[in-house]
């Protein structure tokens, strides 16, 4: 997994960041507004929400905090994807 988990573009990165914009739209705010939250530029959320910029755990932590989402679940989940292509490789 090396190189593979050096980039922005992997389907499991893709994932955190898609659920992260989930919890935006459903907690019904902009990307205007979670900055604010977040006390960073708006382009800080653009930025990340279109993989232009990779998010360090904490920011990600802190991001999921100003969303009232609890980070682990979306770990949780991501464990989870990163588990099944694996188990289906094994026979048995």
């Amino acid at each position: 997994m090396g190189n593979r988990l050096k980039s922005i573009f992997t389907s499991e990165y893709s994932f955190v960041l898609e659920s992260l914009v989930s919890a935006r739209k459903a907690a019904g705010l902009t990307q205007s507004q979670l900055a604010q939250r977040l006390r960073k530029p708006q382009s800080f959320v653009s930025k990340f929400e279109r993989h232009e910029r990779r998010l360090d755990v904490v920011e990600f932590v802190v991001i999921c905090r100003a969303l009232d989402v609890a980070p682990r679940d979306i770990l949780a989940e991501l464990e989870l994807r990163l588990v099944q292509p694996r188990q289906k490789g094994r026979s048995r």
